[in-house]
């Protein structure tokens, strides 16, 4: 069965449309009727299919069209009225991508006040960790599939600077671009999903949970419907955008001092296989006592995985956070993890990975 969709345009003189579409436009005329006075006309091009037919009714409405050189299209023009009153937008294929300027804001996200959950792409259930985005420079959600077992997804990739899933509880298998077979993600195990990496969710445990961080908070997810996965070749050393997949394991992993005396952290080599776009660090408590500390960082973020704490920043009321609250510290503000309990274990994602922290005695 043959199936085909036009999208149908009014017009008032056909003959005026025609050089337009045709020329201008660049697209083919496929159809035209009748031969001695015609008043329909079918054009096809740029992925879409206009049947311009006289005195039609509805509204001449806009079509947009995507290049890769717009200033080589249509002369240059990024907006015109074709004669029957369409408008044309002209705009960039492939724009670049834009990162906001972070507007540094102090955040506690507790999750006894958080609202219900929202369900988003593939049925997933999001909470949002961080509600102002930082002005829209990152996006930091809590997701979860209650109910395990085949995820509905497709190909797809994210248009983004950067892109961290770590595994909170439970397990998801995800089939990744030039990354062999099926990799699965348990609890404590993260990936960095390079930018425009192909991917697909494949299936999920009961009560799955992921954080995942995306800069901007604001990004684009295309569906490649022409990839397959998995890939034939397995290629561990392409980079995209500068940045490597990784699949960071949790088992066997190396402890050592963390930068906060009183804690210790291992590291998750984000930092040196985005060539220190971002860092990510699991911290645990240590020997010691936790002091007053102020970073440079960027964007400096954190999820309470276990345990609990007392968050206490200078000219703040403390709060005391549990398992399932997250917050962002901007930088130089002075601020200290008193009473950390000894199964404390906290996500930490700063950008970039390469940044200071002052130590403070007071």
């Amino acid at each position: 069965m043959e199936v085909r969709a036009e999208i149908l345009l009014p017009t008032q003189e056909l003959r005026d449309d025609i050089p337009f579409y045709t020329k201008t436009l660049k697209m083919r005329m496929d159809m035209i009727y009748p031969a001695d006075d015609p008043t329909v006309a079918v054009f096809s091009g740029h992925g879409i299919r206009l049947r311009i037919e006289k005195d039609a009714s509805g509204d001449a409405g806009t079509v947009r069209i995507l290049t890769d050189d717009p200033d080589g299209f249509a002369e240059g023009a990024r907006r015109l009225v074709a004669p029957n009153g369409t408008t044309i937008e002209i705009a960039e294929l492939n724009p670049p991508l834009v990162l906001p300027q972070v507007q540094h804001s102090f955040v506690v996200r507790r999750l006894a006040d958080q609202a219900p959950w929202v369900i988003g792409r593939a049925g997933m259930h999001y909470r949002d960790l961080v509600p102002d985005r930082l002005g829209g420079a990152m996006i930091a959600s809590h997701i979860r599939i209650p109910d395990g077992g085949p995820v509905p997804d497709m190909v797809h990739y994210h248009k983004v600077g950067f892109q961290l899933i770590f595994c909170v509880n439970g397990w998801v298998d995800v089939l990744y671009e030039d990354q062999g077979g099926m990799r699965r993600l348990n609890a404590g195990d993260c990936f960095i999903q390079p930018p425009e990496i192909r991917h697909r969710v494949c299936e999920a445990s009961d009560d799955l949970q992921v954080i995942e961080i995306g800069v901007p908070a604001d990004h684009v997810t295309e569906i490649d419907h022409d990839m397959s996965l998995p890939t034939p070749h397995a290629r561990p050393e392409r980079e995209w955008d500068g940045q490597r997949f990784v699949h960071n394991l949790a088992e066997d992993a190396a402890w050592k001092p963390f930068r906060l005396p009183g804690f210790t952290c291992r590291d998750t080599t984000i930092a040196l296989n985005t060539k220190d776009v971002a860092g990510v660090q699991v911290v645990r408590r240590g020997s010691g006592m936790p002091k007053w500390s102020a970073h440079d960082a960027d964007i400096h973020f954190t999820f309470v995985m276990r345990g609990t704490m007392l968050l206490e920043g200078e000219g703040r009321a403390p709060f005391s956070l549990e398992a399932g609250d997250a917050f962002v510290i901007p930088p130089e503000m002075k601020t200290r993890y008193a009473n950390p309990s000894d199964d404390i274990e906290l996500l930490e994602v700063t950008l970039s990975g390469a940044f200071e922290t002052k130590v403070i005695d007071k």
